[in-house]
């Protein structure tokens, strides 16, 4: 797999021909550069790691055993809480997910079905027969597969099993964009504009487009969590996103319906938290901002938002309790929002159910929402008045996906984890996770699998715990500035230069070292953005001499090259790196600030530096700003004789990618829309493959004709294979 990756995205907009260009930005130099704004509460945040401060009452019956309809971090998460209240625990899942995390973590586990969710996830009656099986009283649908299904619910209730979420009435209400687009206008919540029944065709989405203003919004009506959801800039637009949204809403929510609102330029998508019991009471637990996205889906969550006044704040929040209120909702839910620049705020949809990003909202308010649905499900009533309901410090969440953020703005990548660690050793650090080392992810389910969250007293502080804690985790990085750049390559030289002298003692000496043991000075030459860097690196024990371009800078570690952190000071800059990995023909990769850096470090006898070479170079790239670093550094670490050699090396003739498809990650054929002798044009749709439950749009890279095809609908292709190749 390529690794675990956080990234960011432009908000909610994501268009083709320089339309909106997605703006990626690796997180731990965005948060870096966020700035603080002041906000009016100073007070400690007061959270422990066990999920909230409020404590559980022994003497308050719940319930023996739930049973979590739900796998990976969440269904984790909801058994932390269970086991917190003393109730025993039943775990379900697929074939493939029998050694995960949850299943290991709870009581009991029952297998529902194949890898498929349509066959297992989603199965329900496998589902009620574990509940059978097991007598569970209650299921937690965390959120995600059936947590929205009124069927699933009715069949519960007819089985006297509870449901921990809202009744019937208030999952179709809310589930529904149409129907809850007209209820919270009968509720006088703002709502955007938009057209408001089913769509019928793409013929009819574009009708109803042309009428409400380009650009518009086409959404699933049962969808949720960026699934179904595209935005379309004209007529063609339109029609391909009508077809791509309405494959991906059955395909996700067995529902192909959509709608389409106006699309709103600029907002922020805030949401507000609310909790409501069967006796009448509602509250509403303060905003998270959303709107770091990419693809319409949440990727940073921050609680509470930097943007609201407490005006503001109190009119979605009374609004949100208001629709909340007119459909007797009863359990955790969310009323999310859009907000223009002038602070107008328009109903978007409900979600009835936990939300990804509410372990925020946990940290300000010191509730464990989890906690509160299952009281809420027993029949007890709320606990808190509204006037209770404070923000105490400032919260910040991103999401760890599998996830290759150099495809395509980010395709799923699968794999088996090899190393995983998480940044739990830092302070004011929280990790929703279902995964461990040796954890296979898999091109059934959604690629999200864990979750970073940070808090603080203030902003400032819980940002810098963010920038800290990914440094320390599995991500990748950022524009380097010029000092950036110069700690990088002290620290490649002086990794480079660890790794040769560890090499030079074995147990036994009677292999001839590859470079002599009496080097006083290593003067490489590194090759980074193609531009060519001198380096000389000198080393007194744990500490060593490094000149980068006329720099002088000492680095000094302890040098473990076995640990998968390397903690590594810089003229007392602290910095984490990891070797991610290092072949025996030289081959190195480290990441650094979130960055991977990719070294080909290529040996020699003589280690004499090679300046008669690249002198003219250096002069001739010496003007290319730092700035135009791709996020992706290759650095390439020569020595005399290796650079020498290199010239002589062939090297492989570049694949003609206009001519040939090649599948960009694993995945399901679902459509093919061509066969052999077709014309086709530049950016013409040739096949949809389907990975992670998203539909991607496989397109020409020339205008053409289909020599072959090599796949069809239902094929399950991997990365780099071959689907259509063009005369």
């Amino acid at each position: 797999m390529a690794g675990l990756w956080v990234g960011t995205a432009s908000l909610v907009a994501a268009g083709r021909r320089g339309r909106w260009p997605p703006q990626q930005l690796m997180l731990s130099a965005a948060l870096r550069t966020l700035k603080h704004v002041p906000y009016y509460s100073r007070q400690c945040l007061m959270v422990s790691r066990n999920l909230g401060s409020v404590g559980y009452d022994p003497n308050e019956k719940t319930f023996d055993k739930i049973l979590i309809a739900n796998r990976g971090e969440i269904a984790c998460r909801v058994i932390r809480t269970c086991k917190k209240m003393g109730i025993k625990t039943v775990a379900i899942h697929s074939d493939v997910d029998a050694s995960s995390v949850h299943v290991k973590m709870a009581d009991e586990a029952v297998c529902v079905g194949p890898a498929p969710t349509s066959k297992s996830y989603l199965n329900m009656d496998a589902i009620m027969e574990a509940i059978k099986k097991t007598r569970a009283q209650a299921v937690h649908p965390g959120y995600g597969f059936l947590s929205e299904n009124k069927e699933f619910a009715r069949c519960l209730a007819a089985e006297d099993v509870i449901f921990i979420g809202p009744d019937t009435h208030a999952i179709q209400a809310m589930g529904d964009k149409i129907e809850s687009k007209l209820l919270a206008k009968k509720a006088e919540v703002n709502t955007i504009p938009g057209f408001d029944g089913v769509v019928k065709d793409a013929e009819e989405a574009v009708r109803i487009a042309r009428e409400i203003g380009y650009p518009v919004m086409i959404k699933a009506s049962a969808g949720g969590g960026g699934k179904g959801m595209r935005i379309a800039w004209d007529d063609e637009e339109t029609r391909d996103g009508f077809r791509l949204s309405s494959q991906e809403a059955a395909s996700s929510f067995g529902d192909d319906r959509l709608l389409i609102e106006k699309f709103i330029d600029n907002p922020r998508h805030i949401e507000i938290q609310v909790l409501g019991d069967k006796h009448g009471n509602a509250l509403w637990l303060n905003e998270r901002e959303c709107s770091i996205q990419r693809r319409n889906q949440k990727v940073v969550e921050e609680a509470p938002s930097i943007f609201l006044d407490v005006e503001t704040r109190r009119a979605m929040g009374e609004q949100a309790v208001a629709l909340a209120r007119a459909v007797k909702y009863s359990s955790a839910g969310t009323v999310e929002f859009l907000v223009d620049s002038k602070k107008n705020f328009y109903f978007l949809e409900m979600n009835t159910r936990l939300q990804v990003e509410h372990p925020v909202t946990e940290c300000i308010t010191g509730l464990d929402l989890v906690q509160e649905m299952i009281r809420v499900a027993k029949g007890y009533p709320l606990r808190h008045k509204q006037a209770d309901i404070r923000i105490n410090g400032w919260a910040v969440e991103c999401r760890v996906y599998a996830e290759d953020p150099y495809k395509s703005f980010g395709l799923p990548s699968i794999g088996r984890l090899s190393q995983y660690q998480e940044p739990l050793h830092l302070p004011g650090v929280r990790v929703d996770s279902g995964i461990q080392p040796g954890s296979d992810i898999s091109i059934y389910y959604d690629p999200m699998i864990s979750k970073l969250i940070t808090y603080g007293s203030d902003r400032t502080e819980a940002l810098k715990r963010m920038a800290d804690a990914l440094d320390n985790y599995v991500i990748r990085g950022h524009m380097l500035t010029k000092s950036e750049k110069n700690q990088l390559l002290a620290i490649a030289s002086s990794l480079f230069v660890a790794f040769q002298l560890r090499a030079q003692h074995f147990q036994e000496n009677s292999r001839m070292p590859v470079i002599k043991p009496d080097i006083a000075n290593w003067e490489l030459s590194i090759k980074l953005h193609d531009k060519v860097h001198t380096v000389v690196a000198s080393n007194n024990g744990s500490v060593f001499s490094v000149e980068v371009d006329g720099s002088k800078l000492n680095v000094t570690s302890t040098w473990n090259l076995a640990s998968p952190l390397l903690t590594v000071s810089v003229d007392g800059t602290q910095r984490t790196v990891q070797c991610l990995s290092r072949e025996a023909g030289g081959n190195m990769s480290i990441q650094f600030l979130g960055t991977v850096i990719l070294l080909r470090c290529l040996m020699e006898v003589s280690t004499v530096y090679w300046r008669r070479h690249t002198k003219n170079r250096e002069k001739e790239e010496s003007h290319k700003s730092v700035g135009n670093t791709p996020m992706l550094y290759k650095v390439n670490i020569l020595t005399k004789l290796a650079a020498e050699l290199n010239k002589f090396m062939l090297e492989k003739a570049t694949e003609d990618t206009s001519s040939v498809l090649r599948s960009p990650m694993p995945g399901v054929v679902v459509a093919v829309s061509v066969k052999p002798g077709d014309a086709v044009a530049e950016g013409q749709e040739i096949c949809v493959i389907e990975a992670m439950k998203m539909q991607n749009s496989m397109t020409a890279g020339k205008t053409g004709t289909v020599k072959s095809v090599h796949c069809r609908a239902g094929d399950t292709v991997g990365e780099g294979d071959l689907l259509v190749e063009l005369e």
